[in-house]
């Protein structure tokens, strides 16, 4: 079914972000991230406290190519 839409402002997308309006058959963003951080790294709030005294994070990895982003549409 048609949409009506009003006015519509955007002030950002994300580099991985999908803005549409109205009717889609699919929507199917694509994207790969590894991601490395220590203990604490995402917390997030006002008062946290986090006591990591001995941490650390193992970057090291095997195999030279991860699973490709091919074919996923």
């Amino acid at each position: 079914m048609p949409a009506i839409v009003g006015i519509v402002q955007v002030n950002s997308i994300g580099s991985s972000g999908i803005f549409h309006i109205g009717d889609v058959y699919r929507v199917s963003p694509l994207s790969n991230v590894k991601t490395f951080s220590g203990a604490g790294s995402f917390n997030t709030g006002e008062r946290i406290l986090v006591y990591n005294h001995l941490s650390r994070t193992n970057t090291f990895d095997r195999d030279f190519k991860d699973q490709a982003n091919l074919l996923n549409a």
